[in-house]
């Protein structure tokens, strides 16, 4: 018989009771569950190898049970390694490996021994053996992970190496420091930018009573879920299902609220769905109200660094002192940013004193904004103005694979 199957092919054949196996059919039962009909597996060595999965070591069947259904749960497959040490393909190219306590001493004391590499976990269920500790430092593991207490953890980080997870996403969040300041136009045209400048990019509305970024993105009609259809999420929320749920616009995907009367959104769910937003790497915006509630601190919880707009006038800034003060109890790095009037009026450096913050840069005035919003082009769309150049200024020195430089500088009117 062949080693190289289709998953399709391989239940096939299990069902046929004459067919000998090189390793035992429970092994092979375990290592095609759940397997696309289509994929590619290879018996060889003790090993079934399904193309990009999480390669399990054990031969205690209790705990590969379990392993396997948290790979099931976090949508990921596994290979499942039998009998001697796994081949170095398999140990190597796999995105997580899971090595069962049983397994650890024998691979450690083993003269082919896999080489060591990041993304090893030891799994056991005694707590009380602290030999585990010396067994997993032989193995090199990154982490120890006793069942069940860790099940939550580990569904987790085995969901993660199922959709490749990298560096998590820059997560900026815009707020005004009054009413009108322009918080909304600024996030919808960072946003933009970015995906212009071929990054990854989710922009998130993160106030409920602003009316729907989708308008100003002119996307309202367009086919998506909104936030209603996520005020249940809790725990993990997948990243790839996420942003294929949400609507595409101007390149970019926008999770805006809707026309209806739901407007809350509890604490957890934004921690869901802003952490699955962030795994997926590239750009996150979000669009923040002025007031502060547990939605509102989760979200700047989880930012990298705020934007604080504030329009040229000392009325302005008093406003804006309280904004700051009480973001700024949960966001470390909170910046202005000053919308300047064409007529002139305070100047960015003056502001950002009177404020005790660092300047973000200066946004002069865009003539013709309103009416182009109003046409169905988002703000930030045309590539010369001064918005859509201040936010591409923004990030080339925030991200620097856009080939600028995180500076505390200010270097024109931007500095990051």
């Amino acid at each position: 018989m062949s080693e190289l199957f289709t998953t399709a092919e391989l239940s096939t054949y299990l069902d046929q009771d004459h067919l000998v196996f090189p390793i035992p059919r429970t092994v092979i039962e375990h290592g095609v569950r759940g397997c696309a009909a289509n994929r590619e597996v290879r018996i060889r060595k003790g090993i079934v190898m399904v193309t990009g999965s999480v390669l399990i070591v054990t031969e205690d069947e209790k705990l590969l049970d379990d392993l396997l259904r948290l790979c099931a749960a976090a949508g990921a497959e596994a290979e499942v390694a039998h009998g001697g040490p796994p081949g170095p393909g398999a140990w190597e190219s796999a995105p997580l490996v899971l090595v069962g306590d049983d397994r650890a001493g024998p691979l450690a004391r083993s003269a082919r021994a896999p080489a060591r590499r990041a993304g090893v976990l030891l799994v056991g269920r005694d707590v009380d053996d602290p030999g585990i500790w010396r067994r997993g430092m032989g193995i090199g593991a990154e982490h120890v992970v006793l069942l069940p207490d860790g099940e939550s953890w580990l569904a987790g980080r085995i969901a993660d190496a199922a959709e490749g997870v990298g560096r998590q996403a820059l997560t900026v969040g815009v707020m005004g420091g009054r009413g009108g300041a322009g918080a909304s136009t600024l996030a919808c045209a960072l946003a933009v930018a970015a995906a212009r400048a071929g990054h990854r990019t989710v922009l998130v509305d993160g106030d409920p009573l602003g009316g729907g970024l989708d308008i100003l993105l002119g996307g309202e009609r367009t086919e998506g879920l909104r936030w209603p259809a996520f005020a249940e999420s809790r725990g993990r929320v997948g990243g790839v299902a996420l942003e294929e749920s949400l609507p595409r616009l101007h390149g970019l995907r926008v999770l805006s609220w809707d026309r209806g009367g739901s407007v809350v959104v509890p604490p957890e769910a934004v921690r869901a769905v802003l952490g699955a937003a962030r795994r997926r790497g590239g750009v996150v915006v979000v669009d923040l109200p002025r007031r502060l509630d547990e939605a509102v601190a989760e979200a700047l919880a989880q930012l990298d660094l705020g934007l604080l707009v504030v329009p040229a006038e000392l009325r302005a800034v008093a406003a804006a002192q309280r904004v700051a003060s009480r973001a700024g109890m949960v966001l470390r790095d909170l910046r202005v940013v000053v919308r300047r009037p064409s007529g002139g009026g305070l100047g960015g450096a003056e502001i950002a004193g009177l404020l005790g913050m660092r300047l973000a840069g200066e946004v002069p005035t865009e003539e013709g904004l309103s009416a182009a919003v109003d046409g169905g082009r988002p703000p930030g769309a045309d590539a010369r103005g001064p918005l859509a150049r201040f936010c591409s200024e923004f990030w080339a020195r925030a991200l620097p694979e856009s080939g600028g430089a995180p500076s505390s500088g200010g270097l024109g009117s931007v500095a990051v």
